[in-house]
C-alpha cells in the first residue's frame, strides 16, 4: 500500500516532499470497479505535499493505461487517464459544515498514514467517463441490437419523434377525412 506520514511531512524542513512512483493496484480496486475496469496496465502517480497549517496538501498527477468496458457493447477498450487531483490530509476532527463547504476534499489520517493508495484508486475510478467507445463504434456510429430490438442514437430518436403523428389526432384526421368522402358521396 503507497501511504506516507503525516508527520513526516508536517515535520519536514523541506517545503515540498516530492513524490514519484509507479502504482500497484489493490485487489480490493478490482471489486470496487469490476464493472468499471478490467484491467489497469500502468499507473504512475507524480506530485508534492506540502504543510500548510492545519493541513498537509498533496497535489497529484495521475497517468494510468486502463482497459475499460465499452459502454455500448461492453467489448473491450483501452483508455488512457491523465489528471491531476489535490487533498488536504489532517489528523485533527474536521467538522462536517467545513468539509462540505471546502473546494479541496478534506480527508482525516489515520494512525498518522496518509492513505495515497486509496486516493489514487478513488481518483481512477471518478475520471473514468460515462461513454467510452471502441474505436469502430465511434468511427462508424455502431448501436447495438438484438431479436426485435436495437438502439438508436438521440437524433435519430429525435427525428422519430418529430415525424411521429400524435394517436388522437391521427383518428381526429381519419375522422374529417371520412366526412369529407360522405359528403362528396352524398353529392354525387
Amino acid at each position: 500500500m503507497l501511504s506516507i506520514n503525516f508527520s513526516q511531512i508536517k515535520n519536514s524542513n523541506e517545503v515540498l516532499t516530492k513524490i514519484d512512483q509507479e502504482v500497484q493496484m489493490r485487489p480490493e480496486f478490482f471489486d470496487r470497479s469490476k464493472n468499471l475496469v478490467d484491467q489497469v496496465k500502468k499507473v504512475q502517480l507524480t506530485g508534492s505535499l506540502f504543510y500548510n497549517e492545519p493541513y498537509v496538501t498533496g497535489d497529484f498527477h495521475v497517468k494510468a493505461s486502463l482497459v475499460v468496458p465499452s459502454s455500448r457493447s461492453l467489448e473491450p477498450v483501452d483508455y488512457q487517464q491523465d489528471f491531476r487531483f489535490t487533498e488536504n490530509y489532517t489528523d485533527e476532527e474536521v467538522p462536517k459544515e467545513k468539509i462540505d463547504e471546502s473546494e479541496i476534499p478534506i480527508v482525516k489520517v489515520e494512525d498518522d498514514l496518509i492513505d495515497l493508495q486509496t486516493a489514487v484508486e478513488d481518483n481512477i475510478i471518478l475520471n473514468i467517463p460515462i461513454t467510452i467507445l471502441t474505436p469502430e463504434e465511434e468511427k462508424e456510429d455502431i448501436y447495438p441490437q438484438g431479436n426485435g430490438w436495437s438502439v438508436i442514437s438521440k437524433s435519430d430518436y429525435d427525428q422519430g419523434k418529430k415525424n411521429q403523428v400524435n394517436p388522437a389526432l391521427a383518428k381526429l384526421k381519419s375522422l374529417l377525412e371520412q366526412d369529407e368522402h360522405d359528403k362528396n358521396n352524398k353529392q354525387k
